[in-house]
């Protein structure tokens, strides 16, 4: 068996944001235009009225106040609210593949690691821009790696899904080094005309390179234990797919993007992660009081709020459970890399913290990290 270590990570931020302020506008207008649309049938009591959004609430429900966006144009179009990225040729790079990259190459910098180093390139991401083939192996063509690739899907959990995935193979000797990549764009898969959820997600890339812990002299993080579960729930649910192509294309599926039942959520996750966070620390040998830093998933302010004082017993000091949604929004299995990367510089030797996510499945995963 090898030891783990994580020697570099990675983050693709893109150029484009959307404000609470400037999302609310789009939104309002939306809903303006489709209540002056159906005003007869909404006097019928056939539909309701859409009520408008407000910054205030948005803040309120999440702690979001920006994010960004690979486009945010098509977004803001009071007659359009998604995403205008345009089907790009077989022979040029997919989206998710290009931000892929720049996070890899990112990580791969920040170890002072080559491409030709990596033997394995996980792409753990909560949607796939298509089937086949994987985007995984397109990042490893882009990169010039070695190895081999493939794609995994657990929602909001990817990330660590996939640091677990690697690290197994690492520790069992089949590889030396991985990266695993985390390209999320989710505004493609939100439903940016319904207000219960239209100002939840943002996009972003973010990658994690694993290797053996062996003679490593450069900075870098000792994965001490991982640990990943899962519980099925319709509560959090996309449900298009290629089979959707077996139905009326015309008809108007909401369920087809993002969808979620947010108090059956909070309910049902919240103890959930809370006891596997401390089942995996009891398992481990490392008390809760040994951490230094949580590196949540970051999908909203009030789940963190909750899961860091029931792991620590206490309320979390601030730079304890770090929050960067106010800035990215949600985004999905990326968010704690983004705060583990953000958030780390500033340890010392023999320092630990631990890295968790979770999200539609349900599933949750850990890592316990040491400085090292």
């Amino acid at each position: 068996m090898h030891n783990v270590a994580i020697t570099g990570t990675g983050v693709f931020t893109p150029s484009q944001t959307i404000s609470n302020d400037e999302l609310v506008a789009s939104f309002n207008a939306y809903a303006d235009l489709w209540n002056a649309e159906n005003a007869a049938s909404i006097e019928a009591g056939v539909y309701a009225a859409k009520d408008h959004s407000s910054r205030e609430f948005i803040v309120s429900s999440s702690g979001i106040e920006s994010r960004y966006v690979l486009d945010r144009k098509g977004v803001l179009d009071p007659s359009r609210m998604f995403p205008s990225l345009p089907a790009r040729p077989d022979d040029e790079p997919g989206y998710m593949a290009e931000i892929g990259v720049d996070a890899a190459q990112k990580a791969l910098s920040a170890a002072r690691r080559s491409a030709a180093d990596v033997d394995l390139v996980i792409c753990a991401a909560s949607n796939m821009e298509r089937a086949y083939p994987a985007i995984g192996v397109e990042i490893q063509q882009l990169l010039g790696a070695g190895g081999f690739a493939f794609d995994m899907n657990v929602a909001c959990s990817s990330a660590t899904f996939g640091i677990q995935t690697a690290a197994d193979m690492i520790r069992a000797g089949s590889i030396r080094t991985a990266l695993v990549v985390n390209p999320e764009i989710c505004s493609a898969h939100l439903e940016w005309r319904d207000r219960d959820c239209h100002f939840i997600f943002g996009d972003v890339a973010t990658a994690t390179l694993l290797e053996r812990d062996e003679g490593l002299e450069r900075r870098h993080f000792k994965v001490l234990s991982t640990r990943c579960a899962t519980q099925f729930s319709n509560n959090i649910r996309n449900n298009n797919g290629y089979l959707r192509r077996t139905h009326d294309q015309t008809e108007d599926r909401r369920d087809m993007q993002f969808m979620q039942n947010g108090r059956k959520v909070f309910k049902e996750v919240l103890p959930l992660v809370s006891q596997h966070i401390a089942d995996h620390l009891n398992d481990t040998g490392v008390a809760a009081s040994d951490l230094r830093r949580l590196w949540l998933h970051q999908a909203n302010k009030t789940m963190n709020d909750y899961i860091g004082k029931k792991v620590l017993g206490r309320t979390p000091e601030p730079m304890e459970q770090p929050n960067i949604l106010q800035d990215y929004a949600n985004t999905s299995s990326a968010g704690s890399i983004i705060a583990f990367s953000k958030y780390s510089n500033d340890f010392l030797k023999g320092d630990r913290g631990l890295i968790c996510s979770f999200g539609a499945g349900y599933s949750v995963g850990s890592v316990i990290v040491e400085r090292g």
